[in-house]
Order: structure tokens, then sequence, then C-alpha cells
């Protein structure tokens, strides 16, 4: 996450669409009094206990709006990106093995097997995108929703409505593997579509990349 009171604007950071390219081309327009939190490259906290200790950086609407002033929250441009849940699982799996150079030739058995598991369900980096999203009526509650898709595009769209220069985005900390339908036969993609069920009906998602909804 970033506030930056400079450029007036909160930065949702969504896990696996992107944010460390985004994150880093941010950074060179906080200003000194602007608030970041992330532990990936170098611990970073926002000066607010509660927040500070969840340790890590995707922090939720329904975590930080408590402890946002509503002339803040009202008046500052709010923004994430999303990406293609069944995109988003594979790259996640991927990354989450990536030191096991053996993962690929059964990577599609643990694809089906480990959303059987509470515990990893749970994990941040898992967990269905709305989630981060949604405030306490279960809307999503930002101003802008960019897509991992075409996140140059969108990223260069914020720039223009938060008064920055935009800049091309490097690829940071990508995951190595095929194109994300290479991994899915019918069974994997009932899994993967049930427990991402809210997302693909918010964010306007299919299987296939030419089934997603324009961005907003």
């Amino acid at each position: 996450m970033i506030i930056s009171h400079k450029h007036r604007f909160i930065f949702f950071a969504v896990p696996k669409t992107a944010t460390h390219a985004i994150r880093q081309a941010l950074r060179e327009h906080m200003g000194p009094d602007d608030w970041e939190q992330q532990v990936l490259f170098g611990k970073q906290s926002l000066p607010i206990p509660e927040i500070a200790k969840i340790r890590h950086g995707h922090i939720s609407v329904r975590q930080i709006r408590p402890h946002i002033a509503a002339q803040v929250w009202d008046n500052y441009f709010k923004f994430c990106f999303v990406r293609n849940p069944f995109d988003r699982y594979v790259s996640t799996c991927f990354f989450l093995n990536r030191s096991n150079p053996n993962f690929s030739a059964s990577a599609v058995s643990f694809m089906k097997q480990a959303l059987s598991r509470q515990q990893f369900r749970q994990r941040i980096l898992v967990q269905p995108q709305v989630m981060q999203l949604r405030d306490t009526d279960d809307e999503i509650a930002l101003d802008y929703v960019g897509r991992y898709e075409t996140v140059q595009q969108s990223y260069d769209e914020i720039c223009e409505r938060i008064g920055i220069p935009a800049t091309d985005l490097a690829r940071k900390n990508p995951s190595r593997h095929a194109a994300y339908a290479d991994y899915y036969d019918d069974e994997l993609r009932g899994i993967v579509g049930e427990f991402y069920k809210d997302d693909l009906a918010s964010l306007g998602y299919g299987f296939a990349p030419s089934d997603q909804l324009a961005g907003s």
C-alpha cells in the first residue's frame, strides 16, 4: 500500500498484479510525508500500529478505512490493479513453489489439491482479490480498477489522474511458466472457478482472455 499526501492518492496493492513494478514507478514521485507498507524489498510500514503489525503490504479497504480521515478518503484517488483469477492462480502457485526445481512436473496436481487446504486458501497471495477491495457494504470502494492485462495503459491513465508523468513499467518479480490455459482441464477449471467466483462476477473476468470486460 502507498498513501501519498503529495499527490493525493491511495494505492491498494493486490498480490500478483504487477504491484512491485507499480510501486517502483510510484516511489519516484513520493514526498517526504508519504507512506508505504511493504516487506519484500526492505521492510516499510505505515505509521499506524494496527496496520504495521499486519506485516505485509497488501492492506484491504476494511483494514485501512477506520484509520483514514473522511476528508482524505473522500478526496484522495483510490486505485488498484486486478488480474484474471485463472491466470493469477497459476502465477501464484509457481511463485510459491519457485524454490522447487521439479514443480512444473507436478504443477497441475498441486493446483488441484492446494485449494482443499484451509491454510492455503487463507494466504494473502491466494485469497480472492475482491476481499481486499470491498468495504463494509460489500461494494468495491475504489475510484479506479486497473487491469494486469493492460497494465501499462491503466498505469498511464492513473498517472494522468494523479498528475505525475507516465513511465514504462519494468517487469519485476515474474513467475516463469507456460500460458495459464495450458494447465487447465475441466476439473481444475471447476475448482478454481468456484473458489474465485466472486472475482469472476465482480471484476468481469471469464476463463479466456477474450472473455474479460473492459477495464474501468
